[in-house]
């Protein structure tokens, strides 16, 4: 395999090939190869491998604890190379510079965050804190904590983010009443909320493309 990468480079392996390179040794029962075709025989895709957590390599799928960090360090770095470029901020122009931007960070996620793209005037993405994590409705999430870092960071504005890890992303009641209230206090903080962006697993909905008002 390792003269396979010198000569051919790692876009010739496939996932099971890469997956053993990373896992380097195996189990008990079998070569770093053969756990790492068992893995893709029960994911089948790169994508439904990155939506397992620790806990499930370790007791579900009976990895070393080396191994599983192994496969979910190699994953996190494919997704912030793919969401954060070399000495570059992300622009967001769009709904979908947003998704894009979100997607592969939150669409895995087993619990329901909220998150804030803090926005400077160039629609330059500065950070994107977590403000809440668990089930999100207007009476628990606290505007304060919601606008807390883009006050301390002199924003301009902000796009709310948060996923449904039941994978559908259609916004519930819930979703748009807190929303609004959240919109209503940018504007007495003088921050605008540029759109809310409802995640699941491969799809998003922004509330300002399905017409919530956000003037």
């Amino acid at each position: 395999m390792w003269e396979q990468i010198e000569q051919h480079g790692t876009p010739s392996l496939s996932l099971t090939e890469l997956l053993a390179a990373i896992l380097r040794i195996g189990d008990q029962k079998t070569d770093a190869y053969g756990v790492a075709q068992r893995l893709v025989n029960h994911f089948g895709t790169l994508g439904e491998l990155g939506r397992c957590d620790y806990a499930d390599l370790i007791h579900v799928h009976g990895l070393q604890p080396a191994q599983a960090a192994q496969i979910l360090a190699a994953i996190e770095l494919g997704r912030r190379l793919m969401s954060h470029p070399e000495n570059s901020r992300p622009v967001i122009k769009t709904s979908a510079d947003a998704a894009q931007l979100l997607l592969v960070h939150m669409e895995a996620l087993k619990q329901e965050q909220l998150r804030v793209v803090l926005l400077n005037s160039h629609r330059e993405v500065i950070a994107i804190p977590t403000v809440y994590i668990g089930s999100l409705n207007a009476t628990i999430v606290r505007p304060a904590e919601v606008f807390r870092e883009a006050i301390a960071r002199n924003c301009a504005s902000i796009i709310l983010a948060h996923n449904h890890p039941s994978g559908d992303a259609t916004p519930s009641a819930a979703d748009v009443t807190l929303t609004q209230e959240l919109i209503q206090a940018g504007r007495i903080l003088d921050i605008v909320v540029l759109d809310h962006i409802v995640l699941g697993h491969g799809e998003w909905i922004s509330m300002r493309d399905i017409g919530i008002e956000f003037r």
